[in-house]
């Protein structure tokens, strides 16, 4: 059988294994879920940044296949010459992140980020420096610094076939766009698994007032981990009987996130990781269990052109005008809550994926929306 490659245009009608896309879902907000006190941006999503794109393949094949791609561009130019500065935060390590030191020793990132799943990262590398080294202006390039995390969506996918080649890659790099983001089991959350619910992409953003800068920070998740699911602070997981530890189960909660912070606040590689560091208390707030077995990343990255490493700036001096330190905790604050919210609709956009895993039949259902607003809204009072 042929595979079914699906971007995210067209990504409506997925396949047989798939219910109905996650298009026809509710978003958080459609379900009164609005985690904090700072507004979204008109998309609430990681591209109300302006300037980032989003390119996402959907894998599928046969009965096993469910897999795919997300890449995210901090600008639509030579990513190679025109870097941005960049952070990274690790909470726990047991995950494959390439081009991890070099964010930490130089603070930038000079490519797409790109998401897939776990053996699939040698692709998504290959694919990120094939794309880099064709661009027009980089025919002198011998050095790449690919990014590319990940998560391991084994339990829906046939993940040793490594079905992700480095032409799906260059596709969702080529193909990243402005605008809405698909959400749910598309791209690199196609076959993963949250709280035992069918996890996903997911993504939301806050705009801070312009009293406070006016700056929008934009968030976009793989999320394939466990724990006691909260959702805006009600705790959904224990209602329903289902989380980690329940009865003493210790075998359901490890997996990762990958979380991408997107800012147009002018901050330093510094300032970068700080943000970073604040995203993993977005991830507490939905009861992550940030178990031995989880890789949980955050990579934040700035697209204000007064403090990008281009050609020109680098090789000499140059002055660069950032956002103070004394004024960063209203950006903390926003980057905590679109990570929660970013968090809720990977799993409400997810739709139920069936597999056959080693002869085994597979299904993990998606969370259902009704019985989450009986949960959180018994009185019916939250306006449809």
């Amino acid at each position: 059988m042929r595979a079914l490659t699906i971007g995210t245009a067209v990504a409506a009608t997925l396949f047989a294994a798939t219910a109905a896309h996650g298009q026809d879902r509710p978003r958080a907000r459609d379900l009164c879920l609005a985690p904090g006190v700072l507004r979204p941006g008109a998309l609430n999503a990681i591209t109300d940044v302006e300037g980032v794109r989003v390119g996402q393949v959907t894998l599928v094949e046969g009965d096993s296949v469910r897999t795919g791609v997300t890449a995210i561009l901090p600008h639509a130019g030579n990513l190679f010459q025109d870097k941005v500065p960049a952070g990274l935060s690790v909470a726990n390590g047991f995950g494959k992140l390439a081009g991890a030191t070099q964010i930490q020793e130089l603070g930038e990132i000079e490519t797409p980020i790109v998401l897939t799943n776990t053996l699939s990262v040698p692709a998504g590398m290959t694919g990120v420096v094939d794309w880099t080294l064709s661009l027009p202006g980089n025919e002198r390039v011998r050095s790449v610094n690919a990014v590319v995390g990940e998560t391991n969506d084994g339990g829906l996918n046939d993940i040793r076939s490594r079905f992700v080649t480095a032409a799906h890659v260059r596709e969702a790099i080529e193909t990243a766009s402005v605008g809405p983001v698909a959400e749910g089991a598309v791209g690199a959350g196609t076959g993963t698994i949250a709280f035992g619910w069918k996890g996903g992409v997911g993504t939301s953003s806050r705009r801070l007032p312009e009293s406070l800068g006016g700056w929008t920070v934009g968030v976009l998740v793989q999320t394939n981990y466990g724990g006691a699911l909260v959702m805006d602070g009600h705790q959904i997981g224990e209602m329903l009987g289902r989380h980690y530890l329940r009865e003493h189960v210790t075998t359901s909660a490890d997996g990762s996130i990958m979380i991408v912070i997107a800012t147009d606040a002018p901050l330093s590689d510094r300032n970068l990781e700080r943000l970073a560091d604040r995203a993993f208390a977005g991830l507490a707030r939905t009861g992550a269990a940030f178990t031995n077995g989880s890789g949980d990343y955050a990579i934040a990255f700035s697209t204000a052109a007064s403090v990008r490493r281009t050609t020109e700036r680098r090789g000499a001096p140059s002055e660069v005008a950032e956002w103070p330190n004394d004024l960063m905790s209203p950006l903390f604050v926003a980057v905590a809550e679109a990570t929660e919210e970013a968090i809720l609709n990977s799993l409400l956009q997810a739709t139920t994926t069936r597999s056959v895993i080693d002869g085994r039949e597979i299904e993990i259902e998606a969370l259902d929306p009704a019985l989450v607003r009986s949960l959180v809204d018994p009185a019916g009072h939250c306006a449809a």
